[in-house]
């Protein structure tokens, strides 16, 4: 599993819980206290273990803490440019749904050994679309509900999230875009505005 993911799931239970439940977290692994190095590669062992142990000190079903790891992704302040990733992908959250299966190959444009989940996207008209989640991290497919979530409150949709139970060795999360425009969405500028 590549540096950079460990890395996030490190920063977000840190930014969310604080350092001493970080800590603990990689003593629980016997991972050192500096954590993860963004830029190398670890065994995925290693990073299922991390949430497990996780879960396990804050009392959370794995799922659930999955969840707010993929909303912590997308809205945390220190994570803007992974936002801005995700918004170049559209102006409205149809858009954004149907660029998510080039997100992997975008985000090995910045970094070519990042190994993201596989995406496929299946419209299936009326509003209603599944996306297929395959990946070496058992339970992506909550990183993506929680993920999905906060963006369709970045583009001001109201969309229900579900995900059935794993089919093999994929995910699947059904989307039902129920309005488009139902609340202003967050502010979104081409330009990174400075000063």
């Amino acid at each position: 599993m590549h540096g950079l993911i460990n890395r996030s799931i490190q920063c977000f239970l840190r930014d969310t819980w604080g350092q001493s439940l970080w800590l603990s977290v990689a003593r629980d692994v016997r991972l050192g206290s500096d954590g993860f190095e963004a830029m190398l590669v670890y065994d995925p062992a290693l990073t299922e273990a991390v949430i497990d142990a996780a879960a396990m000190r804050l009392n959370r079903p794995r799922d659930s803490l999955l969840e707010d790891l993929g909303t912590y992704l997308v809205s945390h302040p220190t994570l803007e440019p992974v936002r801005r990733l995700l918004r170049f992908g559209g102006t409205d959250f149809v858009d954004f749904l149907h660029s998510l299966e080039d997100l992997p190959e975008r985000g090995r444009l910045a970094v070519p050994d990042l190994d993201l989940p596989a995406l496929a996207l299946v419209d299936g008209g009326d509003g209603r679309f599944t996306l297929t989640l395959r990946s070496q991290l058992k339970g992506t497919g909550h990183i993506a509900v929680g993920l999905l979530r906060a963006m369709a409150d970045d583009y001001g949709a109201l969309v229900l999230l579900d995900m059935p139970d794993p089919q093999g060795d994929a995910d699947c999360v059904t989307i039902h875009l129920l309005d488009t425009r139902f609340a202003a969405g967050r502010r979104f500028d081409l330009g990174v505005r400075t000063g």
